[in-house]
């Protein structure tokens, strides 16, 4: 029998949902060697960082001021996070909150997770990423740009 699910509504549920997915991704045979071996995840200290960070996303608390960027290209330098691990996290991410939860801010979760995946794979490996502002686009050979007024 399914058992019900609703929608992420309190820190509560980011700190479960966060806790849940890393327990599985600790011990996946793909990525969890990010975790244990790379980035010695610190759990305790990790998991309300990272539940502030999903609170912020989904509920729009505010609790997060770090930059998530930064420690993944630190973990990236010492071991190169490529495109299948990211898209392992994303599998694991994504079958967590499915089985915990279901409604709007958990497809938000998902399709949230996605974006930044994207542009944190893209930035890692200097490719522009589509989340980037684009560059003027060239028109007849020209490029168009703004000026202020002459002097």
């Amino acid at each position: 029998m399914p058992v019900e699910t609703h929608d992420i509504e309190t820190r509560a549920d980011c700190e479960h949902l966060v806790r849940a997915f890393y327990s599985r991704a600790l011990e996946d045979p793909v990525i969890g060697y990010i975790f244990t071996d790379v980035a010695k995840l610190d759990l305790a200290a990790h998991v309300p960082k990272i539940a502030s960070f999903w609170e912020t996303i989904l509920l729009g608390a505010r609790t997060y001021g770090g930059g998530a960027f930064h420690p993944h290209a630190q973990i990236h330098a010492r071991s190169p996070l490529r495109k299948g691990h990211f898209e392992r996290w994303l599998a694991l991410w994504g079958a967590t909150v499915d089985e915990l939860f279901s409604g709007p801010r958990a497809e938000l979760a998902k399709s949230h997770a996605e974006r930044v995946a994207g542009a944190f794979h893209a930035r890692l490996h200097g490719y522009p990423s589509p989340y980037d502002t684009p560059a003027p686009l060239p028109i007849g050979g020209l490029t168009v740009t703004r000026h202020g007024p002459r002097e």
